[in-house]
Formats: structure tokens, sequence, C-alpha cells
């Protein structure tokens, strides 16, 4: 492993810590250390860095803004590496918008309202990178990420780097191709949106915005969602009619918003969060037969 440090400090990749801890880099502000921490400088040092990764024979896991996240409290064995700034490039060639897997969704979507592009409106409030919403096809206010995806540049574990149409990413409910088929890292994405009224466009984003706002608990700590919604049920409505909305395990609590979420309190332990996962599966499952499943990704030692 030292090694494997050495090679990528004399590389110069970017970013290199050892034993970070990922609760610096997760919106819940949970979790453990990664054994090597690395935040590559541009998309050429991300592929530099999978074939060290191969050649090492390192184990490997790509976060982005970390919005999505419930990271072990033993942390992820050997490297995390994470999208980031060296990966944030954004072409703007008429209604098509490149944007790098590092680029902030939210960034995103307000800067190309403000050129009159619309589109990503559904965007406005979602806080993760675009390689993450591309790799879990984020979506929110009827609209996600497979509506306007023409195309994604991965980078796959076995250092092979391909473009993968809107069809073959095979795309559903908060799920890819990415995600247990073909494993891969998003390096870049292409959306085409439409011209719009940016007027218009701002005033859809703000409504967004001012709903999630008024309906989500982003002053704590939090993942995101944390269930898929079962449908035709909703997550959020099913943990209130059941009365869970408030119930807290160590530091982690059901925001008493928003059924859906769970919150660092300020103390919580990922095994706080998944003790609390697993009470609301139960009950749900009790009272009304409907299984649960996460959609906010649960990673690390075990």
């Amino acid at each position: 492993m030292n090694e494997f440090i050495s090679k990528l400090q004399e590389l110069n990749i970017g970013i290199v810590k050892e034993n970070e801890p990922l609760a610096n880099h997760t919106t819940m502000k949970i979790g453990g250390p990664a054994d090597i921490f690395i935040e590559p400088s541009s998309i050429e040092n991300m592929i530099k860095t999978m074939e060290l990764i191969n050649e090492y024979k390192v184990n490997w896991t790509a976060i982005g803004r970390g919005s999505n996240l419930l990271v072990s409290d033993l942390g992820i064995e050997g490297a995390v590496i994470k999208l980031g700034r060296g990966m944030s490039k954004l072409e703007v060639n008429g209604t098509e918008v490149t944007a790098g897997g590092g680029y902030s969704l939210v960034s995103l979507s307000t800067q190309l309202s403000r050129q009159g592009l619309s589109g990503l409106e559904f965007a406005s409030g979602i806080p993760g990178s675009v390689g993450g919403a591309v790799f879990m096809n984020a979506g929110a206010h009827g609209s996600d990420i497979s509506k306007i995806l023409s195309k994604a540049l991965i980078l796959f574990e076995n250092g092979k780097v391909e473009w993968l149409s809107n069809k073959e990413l095979m795309f559903s409910y908060r799920t890819s191709v990415l995600q247990k088929e073909r494993p891969g890292v998003v390096l870049e994405a292409v959306f085409q949106l439409q011209s719009g009224d940016k007027d218009i466009i701002f005033s859809e984003m703000q409504k967004n915005k001012e709903y999630r706002k008024e309906t989500q608990p982003w002053n704590f700590p939090c993942a995101g969602s944390i269930f898929r919604n079962p449908l035709p049920n909703y997550a959020g409505k099913l943990v209130q009619d059941a009365g869970l909305k408030g119930h807290s395990i160590g530091g982690a609590k059901i925001s008493d918003m928003h059924g859906n979420f769970i919150v660092n309190t300020g103390t919580a332990t990922a095994q706080d969060v998944l003790s609390l996962i697993s009470f609301i599966k139960k009950q749900i499952y009790d009272l009304y037969q409907i299984e649960m499943h996460t959609e906010v990704e649960i990673i690390g030692r075990k």
C-alpha cells in the first residue's frame, strides 16, 4: 500500500491522504476513515488513478458530494476516490451541455437557468454531483436525469473509458446499469436541454427550492431520501401515517418535517442510522405488509 501511495504522489495525481475521516465528505456528517483518500485533479489523473488501482490490486470506491451516502463507522477499505473540483468542467454548445462528473448539480441548474436553458429545473435543490446523479438517475418534481441525458463518459474498473448512450445506461427509478451490472465512474455527462424563458425557468426553480425548504430538514445533516418510494405508495407518508416521525435511536432521528428523512442531531453514528432504518422497515411491514428498500447507498466495512 505504501508503494501505491508513493506512486500516486510521484505522478502528482491530486490530493492524496491516509486515514481521512469520511464524515468530512458526506452530507450526513457520518463515516469512518478511508484507508486512502484520493481527489484527482483532472479526468486524465482520474484515469491514471484507476490504472494504478488495477496495477496494485487495490479495492476502490468512488464518491461525489456525499449526498446519498451512509458510510460505515469503520470506514472504507482501500481507496476512496472523490470526484471534486478537478472533475468539474462545463461546456455549453447551444442547447447541448457537457458537464464533468464532479460538477455540483445545484450549481449546474443555476448556471444554465441564467442562460435560458430549460430541463434541469427539477434538480435545483438536489445537493449532489452530476456523476452521482447519473449513477442513480436522480430526480424530483416528476422528472429525472434520464429525461435529459444524451450520453455519459464512463470509466470502468478495468480502466477502459467508453461513452454510454441513454439507452445503454438502462435507467429506471433511481437506478442505472452503473450500480450493479457495469460498475463505473461517470467522468462527463452530455445533456440535451431546450431554450426557454429565463423568468419562467427561474420561477420554476424557486418554486422547487421553496418546496424543499418548507418540507425537508436541510437544517440538519442528512442524506436525502432514505427509502425508495414503494409506488403507488410514498415512503414519507407511510412513515408519517405509522406515527414514526420524531422517533430516534442514539443521535439519529426520523425528521419531524418529512418521514423519509433521517437526520443527524449531532452525535449520530452510522449504526444509529442503520438501526433506525431496520426499525422503520419492520414497523411498515408489520402495519402495511409493504417492504421498504433503501435509496441511500450504504457502503464501507461491516
